[in-house]
Order: structure tokens, then sequence, then C-alpha cells
């Protein structure tokens, strides 16, 4: 027995250290740049998600305003699944059809000239920042600038970053691009004494309404006021609806409720309802910069991504869903207000569309796990703020459940 014992040791210390080691790699080997929720979901139907565990989840995120058509939306996956089985990828070397017809089919909706596709939010706004250095340098402008809001967020490249007004998104990655003037939100003075300060700026980047910062809405005309002093000044007024566009708002593009139209436009998220998909519309001069090798994207537009926009694009006008979100945000908005009334840690609650925020007057980070354990998936942000991006085609049984869920969860805390 005791001569056994150490081997029968060894055995068991390479059974732990194996079983330890199996975990580590099961844990460890991606990069820790998020702080995930222990969830994991394996399937979903249109504004459910179910988890490996067979619970069934109410979805009020839409993976972050990216699934507007909901999850497994039919006509998506057909689309995918046939194109898949035709035709993928053959890069931007040759012509690509239907990129072609994405691309009309946006500018019809839009009021823009052309487009180029890319992948991401991100890149969408790399390409836009792009086209307003060319106006700049075309102009004869060494150093180019481009004016952009306080609490903004265009994403994550080194450009972008820099572009966005979050100092934490920023933290760690100096230097940031140079060749941004920032000024605040919803405030159509600061930015004319900019304009009365500087004799390089080309271009206003900003959201119509800022999503990462709160669901932050700005007074009805502020576009407007924009699109007249960038006409004043010569500048390129470029919007981001990376996370406003197709639809969300209540309009296919945010813009659209002011009755303006920008120079240049950037969509991502919801264009392909999960399938990775970025665009970047111009018309008039900001349509003509971009020449041929000046910018480019590998899997930018390929086929089965255009194939995934078309269908939801095609899906949206079948279904009438566009003014569905306006009367179903409404819907949603007054039922927050009314069960959230006499609530006394309520700030404001907030929104367009299918595009809600409610502020508290003190940090709710926590609501996120008390909502999970109840079943249902949202989202805070700016630390204050519940935002709510349900998606486009939950019912109006759905949007009770959610207010009814929310509300408890809220006037609790």
């Amino acid at each position: 027995m005791c001569e056994r014992q150490p081997g029968f040791v060894r055995a068991l210390l390479f059974f732990n250290v194996s079983e330890l080691g199996k975990r580590y790699r099961m844990e460890k080997p991606l990069m820790p740049s998020y702080r995930r929720l222990s969830v994991a979901f394996v399937r979903g139907q249109g504004a459910w998600l179910w988890d490996d565990q067979e619970r069934r989840y109410l979805d009020a995120v839409s993976g972050i305003a990216v699934c507007g058509l909901g999850h497994a939306h039919p006509a998506v996956a057909q689309a995918v699944a046939e194109q898949s089985a035709a035709l993928v990828h053959t890069s931007n070397l040759y012509r690509v059809p239907l990129q072609e017809s994405l691309a009309a089919r946006l500018t019809q909706l839009s009021g823009m000239d052309n487009a180029f596709f890319c992948n991401s939010g991100a890149e969408a706004n790399e390409a836009a920042i792009k086209i307003a250095r060319l106006l700049g340098h075309e102009r004869g402008i060494d150093l180019p600038a481009i004016v952009v809001m306080e609490g903004a967020f265009h994403g994550r490249t080194l450009a972008t970053l820099s572009a966005t007004g979050n100092r934490n998104v920023q933290r760690g990655f100096e230097p940031l691009v140079q060749g941004f003037v920032r000024v605040p939100y919803d405030d159509p003075e600061a930015l004319g004494q900019a304009a009365s300060q500087r004799r390089d700026i080309v271009a206003v980047l900003l959201e119509p309404l800022q999503g990462e910062a709160g669901v932050v809405v700005p007074a009805p005309g502020y576009l407007a006021e924009v699109r007249s002093i960038c006409d004043r000044h010569g500048w390129l007024m470029m919007l981001d609806e990376v996370q406003t566009g197709l639809g969300r708002t209540g309009a296919w593009f945010a813009y659209q409720h002011e009755g303006i139209y920008p120079d240049v436009l950037t969509l991502a998220k919801s264009l392909g309802n999960g399938v990775p998909i970025g665009a970047c519309l111009a018309r008039g001069q900001a349509a003509e910069l971009i020449q041929p090798g000046m910018h480019a994207a590998t899997f930018g537009g390929n086929p089965l991504a255009c194939q995934a926009a078309l269908a939801v694009i095609a899906t949206l006008e079948q279904a009438g869903l566009v003014n569905r979100a306006a009367q179903l945000g409404s819907r949603i908005l007054n039922g927050l207000r009314d069960a959230l009334h006499g609530c006394g840690h309520i700030k404001d609650i907030r929104g367009k569309g299918l595009m809600i925020g409610i502020e508290l007057t003190r940090p709710c980070g926590e609501l996120v796990d008390r909502a999970l354990n109840e079943a249902l998936l949202i989202n805070v942000t700016a630390d204050t703020v519940v935002r709510l991006l349900p998606p486009l085609v939950m019912s109006d049984a759905e949007a009770a459940e959610l207010v009814h869920k929310l509300g408890a969860l809220i006037k609790g805390f």
C-alpha cells in the first residue's frame, strides 16, 4: 500500500494539474477586454434569447442596437444561408453586384450620392474622417480640423477614440490623433464660436442622438442649426448614425426628423442584423473626394454581408417597421413614465423611437444583474442611465412585459 502511494499521488497530482490546465485554457484564452456577465446564450427568436440552461430572456438591448429585426429572423437567415452556399467573398478587386444593389438602396433611402462599405461603425467613421481631411488638403489646409462633441462616441480605433468625448475610452492610448476640436453637444452657439476662432475647421462630426452618453436627445431644431452653420462656413456635416440609423428612431435616419441632409453619413450595427457590415455614404463634394487607391477594406461589402443588409432593408420596408418603431417607442416611453411616476430617484425618462434612456439620480449598474435575475436584458451607460434598445419586431405584449418588469426593478432599486 505504502509502495503504491507515490504513484497514486503522482497520478492524482497529474489529474488535478490537468483539470486546472483545462479550466485555465477555457477561461484564459481571451484577452480580458470585457467584463462579461456569466450568462451564455445559445439561441434566439425575435425578442427572446435562451441561455445554455434553456432559460428564456426578454432582450431589450438587441446586441447593442444591432439586431433590429430580432434574433434568427427568417428573411435574414434565408438570405445568409443561400448566399453562403453560392459565394461569400471575392474582394473589391472585382465588381460586386450585390454591393452595387445595396449602395443603390441606401442612397435612395438617404438622399446621398454614393457609398463605401466596410465592416463596422468605427471603420465607417474612419472613412468619414479621411474624407474631411482630403477636403482640407484640397483647400490648402495643412492640418485640417474636425469639430466633435463632448460626450460623443465614435469608435475605438485611434482616430475614432480621439474623436470620442469620453476620457475613459482614450486613457492609456496616448498620443491621441490630433485634428479634433471639441465643443458641447446641443449647443449651436458654442459651435458658432468655434467657427469664429478657427480657420482650419473643415467638418463637424456628431451623433443625432448620443447613445453611449446616456441617450441624450438634443433640442428640436439642433441638427438644422448645425446644418446652417456648416453651410455658412463651407464645412461638411458628418452624421454618425451607427446606432440611430435604419429605423431605430422612427425614421429611416434620425436627420430625417428635421428635414435636412448631411454631407457624410455613417452606418453599421443594424444594417446587417448581426452580420458585420458598415457603410460611409456621401453627397455633393464629399462624394467626389475618395479616389482609387485612397481607401479600402478587404472584407468590406462582400456578397454575404450585402445580401444580409438587403434582406434587412426589404424586411423593414415590407413590415412597416420604421413607423412601428416610432409607435412602439412612444408606447414604452409613456408606459415607463406612468410606471415610474413619483419615483424619487428618477431624474429623467427620454428617448426617440426605440432608443430610450431612464436616468437615475445615482449609479445604477447593479440593475443589469437584477434584471438578468428576472430574465430581462438591459444596459446601463454613463453610469446612471438605463439604456433600452429593443428590437423593432417586439410585440405589444412583450413591450408591456418590459415596462412591467423594468418599472418594478427601478422602483425597488
